[in-house]
C-alpha cells in the first residue's frame, strides 16, 4: 500500500507529467530544421565569450556544452531544452506544495505548465527563453521558503539564481527588480533587514560581473542594438489592452481561470497574505515592461507561481464532494485546448498539414516582428529551408576555380545565413561566413579582401552593383515555407569599386 500511494502522490504524478516534455519536444516528425536563432548561438558557441551584442554568454555556452556532449543533431541541441521544459513542471509542483496544495493541485498546476503556448514555444529549441522561467521561478521558491522560515541565509541562493539569470538574459533584472521591490511594500519586508540580503545581493554581482565588465569594455553594444530596433520600428508594438490579451493566448485561454485566481490569491486573499510580494511582483514587472516596450513574451516566465497559487485556491474551493468532479473535467478541459495548441505551436505536424490544420482552427499566430512570414506562423517558418541554402551556396562556391575560391569570402546579410553557412558549410567544402550582423561584426572579414564574394540575402543586384564591376545572379533560393526574406538570389560579386573590406569592416556594421 505504501509503494502504490507513493507512486500515486502529487510529486509522482507531476514527474509523469514532467516526462511528457521529451515526447513533446524531442521527435521531430514534422520534419524541421533548426531555427534561424539556433544556428546564430551555436555560431556563438564557437567564439566563447563573456558577452555578445544580442545577449549574455550562457545561451552560447549551452551550445557548444551540447554539441561537445551529444553532437549536432536536433535531438542534441534540443535536449537542454527539453530538460529545462521538465524541470519548469517540476518545479512548478514543488511551488504548489510550498503553498499548500494537494495532489489535485499539483496536477492542476503542472498540466497547465506543461501545455501553454509560452513554454511549448520556448521548449521547443535552443534559446535564453528556455531557462529563463526556471531561473525566475527558483528565485520565487526561494523566496517563499525564507517567508516561511524567516532563514536569511537564503538570499545567497536567490543572489546564485538571479546572477545566473542575469548571465543568460537582461530580463532577469526586471523580475529581481519586482521581487524586491514587492518584498519592500509588504510586511514581509522585514527579510531585508539583514546582512544576508547584501551578501545575496553581492553574489548575484559577482556571478553577473564577467558580463558587464565585457559590456563597459565594448561600450554596451546591447543598448545600441535596442535603439536601433526601436528606430526601425521592427518589432510589433502593443497597447496595455493588446499586451495583457497576448498574456491570455500566451497561456492559452482555459488557463486562464488559474492565473488570475493565483493573482487574486497573492494579492487579495486571507492564505496569500504572506506572499503578497510575488503578485506585486507581477503587477511592477507587467508594468515595467509595458513602459518599456518589451515583447509580449518577456512576463512568461512569471506565469507558473500564479498557476500553482490559482490552482491552490480552486482545490481549495472545489473541495466539497459534489463539485470533485469538476475538478477532473476542468483538468482534462485544460488537457484537450492544451493538445489542441501543442500541434499549432510545435513542429509535430508536416508544413502542409500544419497550414490546413490553423486554417481549420481559424488560428493566426501572433506577429511580435514585422517581417512576412510564409504561410507557416514565424516561429516555424524560421526553421525551414536553411540546408538548401547552404547547398545553393556550395554549388556557387565549388565551380569556382580552386585559386579563386581561396580569396572568397561569402558573406551573409544576417546572422541566420551566416550561422546556416557555418554549421551546414564544412561538409560542403565551404569557410566559415562573414556578416555585419550582431556578433558576427566583431568576428570581423575572417582576412578576406572583398576581391571576390558569394553574397546572401540581398534582393536586388542594384544594391551590389554600386560596389562591384561584375555582379553575377548565380543560384535562386527559397524554401516555400521559408521566410519571405530567405527567398533570395545568390550573386556572385567580383571587383570591388576602390574599396578594401577591411578597411570598409566598420561601415558593415549591422546591430538591428
Amino acid at each position: 500500500m505504501v509503494n502504490e500511494n507513493r507512486f500515486a502522490s502529487g510529486p509522482a504524478i507531476v514527474a509523469y507529467i514532467a516526462a511528457l516534455e521529451f515526447p513533446i519536444h524531442l521527435p521531430n516528425p514534422g520534419g524541421y530544421g533548426f531555427f534561424t536563432d539556433e544556428l546564430y548561438f551555436m555560431a556563438c558557441g564557437e567564439h566563447l565569450s563573456f558577452g555578445y551584442v544580442d545577449m549574455p554568454p550562457l545561451t552560447a555556452l549551452q551550445a557548444w556544452a551540447a554539441r561537445g556532449l551529444f553532437g549536432d543533431s536536433l535531438l542534441a541541441i534540443r535536449l537542454f531544452p527539453a530538460i529545462a521544459s521538465a524541470g519548469l513542471v517540476v518545479l512548478t509542483g514543488a511551488l504548489v506544495r510550498q503553498l499548500g496544495g494537494g495532489r489535485f493541485a499539483q496536477a492542476l498546476a503542472a498540466v497547465a505548465v506543461l501545455l501553454a503556448p509560452f513554454y511549448l514555444t520556448v521548449g521547443s529549441y535552443l534559446s535564453m527563453n528556455s531557462i529563463e522561467p526556471l531561473l525566475w521561478m527558483g528565485c520565487a521558491l526561494v523566496l517563499i521558503r525564507m517567508i516561511q522560515t524567516g532563514n536569511g541565509k537564503l538570499w545567497l541562493w536567490f543572489g546564485l539564481l538571479a546572477g545566473i539569470g542575469l548571465e543568460n538574459k537582461d530580463t532577469m533584472l526586471v523580475f529581481g527588480l519586482a521581487l524586491v521591490a514587492g518584498l519592500a511594500i509588504t510586511a514581509e519586508r522585514r527579510l531585508m533587514a539583514n546582512r544576508w540580503f547584501l551578501f545575496g545581493g553581492l553574489a548575484a554581482l559577482v556571478i553577473f560581473l564577467p558580463n558587464l565588465i565585457w559590456m563597459i569594455q565594448h561600450h554596451f553594444p546591447h543598448l545600441e542594438m535596442l535603439a536601433n530596433i526601436k528606430r526601425s520600428g521592427r518589432n510589433v508594438a502593443f497597447n496595455p489592452l493588446q499586451f495583457f490579451g497576448w498574456q491570455v493566448l500566451g497561456m492559452q485561454p482555459a488557463a486562464f481561470p488559474i492565473w488570475i485566481c493565483g493573482l487574486w490569491y497573492f494579492l487579495l486573499s486571507e492564505p496569500g497574505r504572506p506572499y503578497r510580494a510575488l503578485g506585486w511582483a507581477y503587477v511592477l514587472a507587467l508594468i515595467i515592461l509595458l513602459l518599456a516596450g518589451g515583447r509580449f513574451y518577456y512576463l512568461a516566465p512569471a506565469y507558473p507561481m500564479l498557476l500553482a497559487s490559482g490552482a491552490v485556491a480552486i482545490e481549495t474551493w472545489l473541495a466539497p464532494a459534489r463539485w470533485l468532479w469538476l475538478r477532473w473535467a476542468y483538468t482534462g478541459l485544460l488537457a484537450v485546448a492544451g493538445g489542441v495548441t501543442a500541434l499549432l505551436a510545435l513542429p509535430l505536424l508536416p508544413p502542409e498539414t500544419h497550414v490546413r490544420f490553423a486554417r481549420f482552427m481559424g488560428f493566426s499566430a501572433p506577429r511580435f516582428e514585422h517581417r512576412q512570414a510564409s504561410e507557416l506562423p514565424q516561429m516555424l517558418a524560421d526553421r525551414m529551408g536553411w540546408p538548401e541554402m547552404a547547398a545553393a551556396a556550395a554549388r556557387v562556391y565549388n565551380s569556382l576555380p580552386a585559386d579563386e575560391r581561396a580569396r572568397t569570402a561569402i558573406l551573409g546579410r544576417n546572422y541566420g545565413e551566416a550561422g546556416a553557412i557555418d554549421f551546414y558549410g564544412p561538409k560542403l567544402g565551404l569557410p566559415k561566413a562573414i556578416s555585419g550582423h550582431v556578433n558576427y561584426w566583431y568576428w570581423g572579414p575572417r582576412g578576406y579582401t572583398g576581391e571576390t564574394m558569394i553574397v546572401l540575402g540581398v534582393p536586388a543586384p542594384d544594391q551590389l552593383e554600386k560596389y562591384f564591376a561584375k555582379v553575377e545572379a548565380r543560384e535562386s533560393v527559397g524554401h516555400p515555407y521559408a521566410m519571405a526574406s530567405e527567398h533570395f538570389t545568390i550573386y556572385l560579386c567580383r571587383g570591388p569599386k576602390g574599396w578594401n573590406l577591411a578597411q570598409s569592416w566598420p561601415a558593415m556594421k549591422w546591430w538591428d
